[in-house]
């Protein structure tokens, strides 16, 4: 029996602007500046993951009608979900394509934001050793993402059923949902029986402190559950 009422496939967008300049854009004033969008390579990605994700939904038998993309309001996410909707035939401004706020990009702070993406590094450092403490430079921390990514997930359960579900967010975002949701799948405990509860149960530092053995290509499309 599944955690879940729906089948969910997660896609980080496709190799961006900043990603070709080496940058970090974590913030929302940032991320959603259309300068910030995918980069012709990134482009080139989100359409073959459309092409793969349409292949999967037709092995599973699933029609369009049940299809739902949810993605983060930043412009590199934004653009990769218009693509693969545009791919589909599916209306972006119509009722199967949902922003969520709660899906954006995590926030590593004003320290980092617009410097190398070489600090990476020490983020990930930080996160290894404790992922529950306040985000380094002011960000914020791998449990801050969990709270709302769990949310989003909770958010999506409540609204949708028995749908294939394509989550469009970014690396750690993506790092840290699925860090998560395995934890919650491998959740036996009987008195949680909803997914919300679950995903509050599994935020904790022994699963979250793993999520980089999560990480994804720009523009590549996964299984989540």
């Amino acid at each position: 029996m599944s955690i879940a009422k729906n089948r969910y496939w997660i896609l980080r967008h496709g190799k961006s602007i900043p990603n070709e300049r080496g940058i970090i854009v974590s913030s929302m004033e940032n991320g959603t500046r259309p300068e910030f969008q995918l980069a012709p390579d990134g482009v080139h990605q989100a359409q073959l993951a459309a092409q793969l994700f349409q292949k999967e939904l037709e092995a599973k038998n699933i029609p369009l009608a049940d299809v739902r993309i949810c993605y983060s309001p930043f412009s590199r996410t934004i653009h990769t979900a218009n693509l693969v909707a545009s791919f589909l035939n599916l209306p972006f401004d119509g009722p199967q394509c949902k922003v969520m706020e709660d899906l954006r990009e995590r926030y590593f702070g004003p320290s980092y934001e617009l410097l190398s993406h070489d600090k990476y590094e020490e983020i990930w450092d930080i996160d290894g050793k404790d992922p529950l403490v306040v985000g380094p430079g002011g960000g914020e921390s791998v449990k801050d993402v969990a709270g709302r990514l769990a949310s989003a997930m909770a958010t999506i359960e409540s609204e949708f059923e028995g749908c294939a579900i394509l989550v469009v967010s970014h690396g750690d975002p993506l790092q840290i949902l699925q860090a998560i949701m395995h934890a919650a799948n491998e959740h036996k405990e009987p008195t949680y029986n909803d997914l919300a509860s679950i995903l509050k149960e599994v935020q904790v530092a022994p699963v979250l402190s793993q999520h980089r053995k999560y990480a994804l290509q720009t523009g590549e499309l996964r299984v989540l559950i």
